[in-house]
């Protein structure tokens, strides 16, 4: 799914996968907000509601750029360092074609349905 992503009022290219918890996003666009640092790995935001992640894929480590959903929180995360260990708790919603540097520094995302 073609998405339109801002950060801090930059245009990246970004997508998202097909499964459940990406769908469930989907419906909440338009969003924009704020993202703070959680380990120097990833910046995370509180998503307004829980997504749905049943059926959700075998885990894989999350890689720099991806969009991910910790399902225990509730929040969407985005990695600008690879992450540690797959976990089942873990959900890749898809990607973002930006430099670790820029997604590392970002404070605000605002996230569209591509037009």
């Amino acid at each position: 799914m073609n998405i339109r992503v801002t950060l801090d009022g930059r245009p990246v290219k970004a997508a998202l996968n097909d499964s459940r918890a990406a769908r469930d996003l989907a419906v909440l666009l338009p969003l924009t907000l704020g993202l703070e640092d959680f380990h120097s790995t990833e910046r995370v935001a509180d998503l307004p509601r829980k997504l749905d992640t049943s059926g959700a894929p075998e885990p894989v480590a999350a890689k720099v750029g991806d969009i991910a959903y910790y399902a225990p929180w509730g929040n969407l995360a985005l990695f600008h360092q690879n992450g540690p260990a797959p976990s089942a708790d873990l959900l890749i919603l898809g990607h973002l074609d930006v430099s670790a540097d820029q997604l590392g520094r970002a404070t605000r995302i605002t996230i569209d349905p591509a037009s």
